[in-house]
């Protein structure tokens, strides 16, 4: 793989993730992590979780990881082949939950961000792109949007590689 860093962005149900899957497949090696970021809180979406590990596949490991994806990627990147994040939408949303402030959610992309950098493998992330959208009505769904509008910016510009995919059609919007 020629790039190092991705940051897949789209709407839901843009083809975002599965846009991800295909390039990280492209990686060899079958030492693959899938960092998930949700933490699946009823039936369905324990269904989606486990349909989605199926489709993966075996040369795939699942590490759920709600909040320490910075941490995460720099214990495991030595020794695995790629990472794919889905997604850093749901991670800033974890984030909030647990507490962390303005500042503390910037910390963390900081961390991120270097990280990315110094990375031992390929890293592909995925989030979804939520400035295009209404103003929301509430304080927290606006600090929710401007926190995501703001780790995809600093995320973007540490990728090597970003990629705008909307009804399934990638567009490279940095390479």
């Amino acid at each position: 793989m020629k790039f190092k860093n991705s940051l897949i962005l789209g709407g839901c149900r843009s083809g975002k993730s599965s846009h991800a899957l295909a390039l990280a497949n492209q990686v060899s090696g079958n030492r693959k992590i899938f960092m998930a970021t949700s933490v699946p809180t009823d039936g369905e979406m324990q269904e989606r979780v486990d349909k989605h590990i199926k489709e993966r596949g075996a040369s795939w490991q699942t590490a759920e990881v709600p909040v320490d994806i910075p941490e995460k990627i720099e214990r495991l990147a030595p020794d695995v082949d790629v990472i794919l994040v889905d997604c850093l939408t749901l991670w800033v949303s974890n984030l909030l939950f647990n507490g962390f402030d303005t500042q503390g959610i910037m910390d963390k992309t900081r961390l991120l961000t270097t990280v990315l950098q110094k990375s031992a493998c390929p890293v592909i992330m995925v989030s979804n792109e939520v400035g295009s959208g209404i103003v929301p009505e509430n304080a927290l769904a606006r600090k929710f949007r401007d926190m995501a509008g703001f780790v995809n910016q600093r995320v973007a510009a540490a990728s090597d590689r970003v990629i705008l995919v909307v009804a399934g059609i990638p567009m490279e919007i940095k390479s």
